[in-house]
């Protein structure tokens, strides 16, 4: 047992999800693919000094901040952070969904993530120009999987978890943005 995951035992199988209501959940998305596509909502206000606290759904607000570094008070990770921290997130659900569907059971899903970021554009008051690219350029991850499958099936379900994964996507495939002042 981790401090980070107090309700997994090493060695343990994963709590499971439920293989029948996943098989439901896809089988009606398959039938109409309407039923799959949903809107995210969430409600950040600032509470200064690069503070913000997002609502999300009815969950207790999140808190995002910047370090010291970044003018901030160290409150919370950073907005990058907590976009990796949803990029690692997705992966480990969807290597849970599939290993599920396989028949596979795992035992850990421990996932590791480095990005590489050029912070001198400095929110487009600092070294701006056509040549910076703001946000991560290189993101590095390391999944450490174990379960009762070999390694070329875990490998498998983790290439799968990264192609259906839509963080991922969003990552490599960046969505359609457009901004309004209200």
């Amino acid at each position: 047992m981790s401090d980070l995951t107090p309700n997994h035992v090493d060695g343990h199988p994963l709590q499971p999800i439920n293989a029948q209501r996943l098989d439901a959940l896809a089988q009606k998305n398959i039938e109409d693919p309407s039923n799959g596509r949903k809107t995210i909502v969430t409600h950040t206000e600032a509470d200064g000094r690069f503070r913000n606290v997002t609502q999300i759904r009815d969950l207790k607000p999140v808190l995002v901040a910047e370090p010291p570094v970044l003018l901030g008070d160290n409150t919370a990770a950073n907005p990058t952070e907590i976009a990796q921290a949803g990029l690692a997130a997705c992966i480990s659900v969807g290597i849970q969904a599939i290993a599920t569907k396989r028949g596979v059971t795992l035992t850990k899903i421990a996932i590791d993530i480095e990005s590489d970021i050029d912070i001198s554009p400095t929110w487009g008051v600092g070294d701006i120009g056509e040549h910076k690219r703001p946000g991560v350029s290189d993101v590095r991850v390391v999944a450490d999987i174990d379960g009762d499958a070999d390694r070329d099936t875990l490998q498998q379900i983790l290439d799968d978890a990264i192609t259906w994964s839509p963080v991922v996507n969003t990552y490599t495939r960046p969505a359609t943005l457009t901004h309004t002042l209200a």
